[in-house]
């Protein structure tokens, strides 16, 4: 369990607090590229990090991200005109290009030179992979991007989708690093006999207790789970924890499985899933897709549409799932009762989003009772806690420029007993790497 304290700097993100600093100095992934359509398009409120903001895509295409507030009189620039390189306040006229410089201000005379004053706050921007990424800290040269394979490959072979959680982040973050929930959450129904042998899926659910190898690493943290395969080997499953809210899940093949799963506070009570994946590289996977993830593929990795609300404009009212908190995740209580279904729950990501959703908006962690299945949950809790401590005292996290940490691969292998998990697995950890003898289906 974590103090009160603990819990409060490990999951409060606002302008100001030590995990918010923490998070700032990060490049963060803002909105999707295809909710900004084209220049001079609408408008989008866009809630990060506690602050709200205002992205828009300008004449030449490219992106802002300002403040709500106009500095004027505090009018919402969500209103605003879109023209002409610059979003005008529709109140007295002012407007702002994407570096929140203010580029025109009609309300006052042809020789003021007041719009020279004035500036809105304006937060970098790049586009890469689908996503519009911004950097909200406190440096003047920018850090680089990180190098996330499934963020950096050609059109067609990458999909990107988000998913709004109404939980912190961290709790939704754990969902991805806590391994052992697999046999019972997401495979709870499935019987040893009923499985292929020699499947992942066989391994995982003959035994559901695994053991466990959990280490720090520069980007962050890294477990491998293992259990007996056969008399002679061992299943390992790897995944891992990048700075400051990104995880591989271990759920493929190590080798070929390719993606990265952002956990983005919006505020201290709501997460943006983002899931970025190549299709092809997992089992079940289609071909990738650019633009909204009603079109492209689905958060468990398969192709077909995810089942959301339609959006609207409001802070929170982007990519909601249809199955939510308010119909009881539409749970069916007969499969349940007859084990067709462990949970109940349709699907992996939403028996994901129930079980997080459920511990309330923020868990109070002074009432948790953790055991050893918990050790990778325990380990990136106290990596983001000493992180941001560090922050404090003027140490910078090393990944932020170092892109290449997070040039890693997750997944399932089976290794001889005798090997040595790190060290057999080097290469397969490697991403842009790829080996030929390999397939997405285990």
């Amino acid at each position: 369990m974590l103090s009160a304290n603990d819990n409060a700097l490990l999951t409060k993100v606002g302008p100001g607090t030590i995990m918010g600093d923490f998070m700032r100095q990060f490049w963060v992934p803002a909105v999707l590229s295809a909710e900004l359509p084209g220049p001079d398009s609408y408008p989008v409120r866009l809630r990060l990090l506690c602050e709200d903001l205002i992205a828009f895509r300008d004449t030449n295409g490219e992106v802002g991200l300002v403040d709500n507030f106009c500095p004027h009189r505090r009018a919402s620039l969500f209103f605003g005109r879109n023209e002409e390189c610059g979003l005008r306040c529709v109140y007295h006229g002012w407007k702002f290009d994407i570096n929140g410089d203010c580029v025109d201000m009609p309300s006052e005379p042809a020789e003021s030179n007041f719009k020279d004053k004035v500036k809105v706050k304006a937060y970098p921007t790049r586009e890469r992979g689908g996503v519009v990424w911004t950097y909200m800290g406190p440096r003047s040269e920018l850090p680089p991007l990180p190098d996330l394979e499934a963020n950096m490959l050609p059109d067609g072979e990458w999909a990107v989708s988000t998913i709004m959680r109404s939980c912190n982040f961290v709790q939704a973050l754990e969902g991805d690093i806590d391994t052992s929930h697999l046999g019972f959450l997401h495979l709870g129904s499935v019987d040893p006999e009923g499985a292929v042998p020699g499947s992942y899926d066989y391994y995982t659910v003959n035994i559901r207790s695994p053991r466990y190898k959990v280490i720090d690493t520069d980007y962050g943290t890294t477990y491998a789970a293992y259990r007996e395969a056969e008399p002679d080997t061992y299943y390992w499953r790897f995944a891992h924890f990048l700075m400051p809210f990104w995880a591989m899940i271990p759920t493929g093949v190590l080798g070929v499985q390719v993606l990265a799963r952002g956990w983005v506070p919006i505020d201290d009570e709501h997460t943006m899933f983002w899931n970025m994946v190549v299709p092809s590289t997992r089992a079940g996977g289609g071909q990738g897709g650019a633009g909204a993830p009603r079109q492209g593929v689905n958060i468990d990795g398969k192709s077909g549409a995810t089942d959301y609300l339609p959006n609207g404009t409001g802070w929170l009212d982007r990519w909601n799932l249809a199955a939510n908190a308010g119909n009881d995740y539409r749970i069916d209580r007969e499969a349940q009762k007859t084990n067709q279904n462990y949970t109940g729950i349709d699907g992996i990501t939403l028996q994901d989003q129930v079980i997080t959703e459920s511990m309330g908006a923020i868990s109070e962690r002074t009432k948790e009772h953790l055991g050893t299945s918990d050790t990778m949950v325990i380990k990136t809790r106290q990596r983001l806690m000493h992180g941001a401590k560090e922050l404090q005292e003027g140490i910078e996290p090393i990944a932020v420029d170092h892109p290449e940490l997070y040039a890693i691969r997750s997944g399932g292998v089976i290794l001889p007993k005798e090997t040595d998990w790190l060290e057999g697995t080097e290469e397969l950890r490697k991403a842009f790497v790829k080996h030929p003898g390999l397939t997405a289906n285990k």
